[in-house]
This record gives structure tokens, sequence and C-alpha cells, in this order.
């Protein structure tokens, strides 16, 4: 068996921060609770690195990330729910059972994604659930949660035969949110927009997580060349008319499409 000897000084070292007598008191003050934020931040972080392709940078967010892991799981040790090799064996456990084709025989193809999705429906089952909306997290990122939802309920053959149906749902949605005369029913309308332009994009597919990401990019590669453009002519980007903006803008999308 490889031994991961990092891996274990890692252990080693959140066992000793938290510590009752002789640990940090920062780490020993943290709960599940307080420790989440930090875990998804060093997802998104991880994620970046590898938008970025920085390897270098991504080896250290992966360490960030595995260093969540060790401390959730020395949390639950302490606690006397599961270890971190108790972690560990759930997901071997899981991997084997949705692999049977690579690791228990073979499996035609065809029937491989049904033999998934009856896997997935039966962790679902044993986890008590009883709907088809249970286990879409509530703390994924908005747009990556609609898209889930609505994933979920197209199983069931809820879904617009087309990508004519959301559409016109779309438009519908921007003329109520247009109709809003309220803050309540403007937060209303421009949720039941946002998730409308999800399902239209979904329909697409596109991942409108990737797709927002790459246009929030897009539009900050831009921005910044604009404020680069405006300071090689003497001006700052922030005085100068709307109109003197839009004349930049459409310089650098000329300047992108040359290139």
């Amino acid at each position: 068996m490889t031994r991961f000897p990092a891996v274990e000084r890692l252990v080693e070292i959140m066992a000793q921060l938290r510590d009752p007598r002789n640990g940090c008191e920062w780490d020993r003050a943290q709960t599940f609770a307080t420790i989440a934020p930090y875990t998804i931040e060093e997802a998104y972080e991880v994620a970046d690195a590898i938008e970025r392709g920085d390897i270098a940078e991504l080896r250290g967010e992966l360490g960030d990330l595995l260093l969540q892991v060790v401390f959730h799981a020395r949390m639950a040790e302490e606690a006397g729910h599961f270890a971190l090799d108790d972690v560990a064996g759930a997901i071997v456990t899981k991997l084997e059972a949705r692999h049977p084709h690579i690791f228990g025989g073979t499996a035609p193809a065809e029937a491989r994604r049904e033999h998934w999705e009856a896997l997935k429906a039966e962790e679902r089952a044993t986890k008590g659930a009883t709907s088809a909306m249970d286990g879409v997290a509530a703390a994924l990122p908005a747009l990556l949660r609609a898209e889930k939802l609505q994933r979920r309920a197209a199983r069931d053959g809820f879904d617009w035969p087309d990508a004519a149906g959301p559409a016109a749902k779309l438009a519908e949605e921007i003329d109520e949110l247009a109709a809003a005369t309220s803050a309540e029913e403007r937060i209303e309308e421009a949720g039941d927009l946002l998730f409308a332009a999800v399902n239209l994009v979904r329909r697409h597919d596109v991942a409108p997580e990737d797709a927002l990401r790459a246009a929030n990019a897009k539009f900050e590669r831009r921005y910044r060349a604009m404020e680069a453009l405006a300071a090689e002519q003497g001006r700052r980007f922030a005085d100068l008319t709307l109109d003197q903006q839009e004349a930049l803008w459409q310089a650098i999308k000329r300047g992108e499409a040359r290139s």
C-alpha cells in the first residue's frame, strides 16, 4: 500500500492544533459551521487556479482544500462521529459501487447510465429522500442550484419540450419585472427572470455557471483594457462621459475581433 507521509503529518498537525490544552486558540474555537465558509472559498480558489491554468497555484490551493477536509474530519473524530479514514472509506465504497464495469466485472455500455441513475436514486432513498428535489445542497451558488433543480425536475418529465418554451417564459418574466411596483415584487420577479434564464441556457446544453463565469471574465478583461487605454490618452476612465466610455468599449471590442 502506498504511504502518504505528508498527509499523515497534516493529520498530526491538525490534531495538535485542536489539542484542548496545548493547541491553537483559534483552531480549537472552530466548528463545522464556522469552517464551512472557508471550505467553500477554498473550492472556488481551486477552480480559479484551474481556469487560469496556473498549475503551481493549483497545487497550493488543493493543499488548502485538503486542509479543510482534514479539519472537518478531525472535529468529527473528536465528537465520536467518524475519522478521516472513514471519509476515504465512504468515497471508496461509493466509487466502486458506481463503476461495476471497472471493479465488479463487466456491464453493457447502454446499461451503465441506467445503473448509475438507479444507484443515485438508491443513495438518495437511503438518506431518507422523499422528493426529487432532496439532496440539492442549499449552499450551492444560486445559479448552479437552479440548474440542478431544473435537471432533477426534467428527469421526472417536468420540462419544456424544446428551447422555445423557456425563451417565451424569459420574455414574459422581463415584462413582469418591468411591471413590478414594490420592492418585494421586484425581488420575486427578478428571481423568476434569472431562473427562466438558467432554464433557457440549460436547454441549449450550456452550463449556466460556466457561461456566466466566462462572461464575467470577458467583462473584467475589457473594463481593465478600457482603463488602460484611457490612461494612455492621459485621461481617467471614471472622469469620461458615458459616450466617451462607450467609444472606448467599442474600440476594445474591435481590437479583440482583429486579434
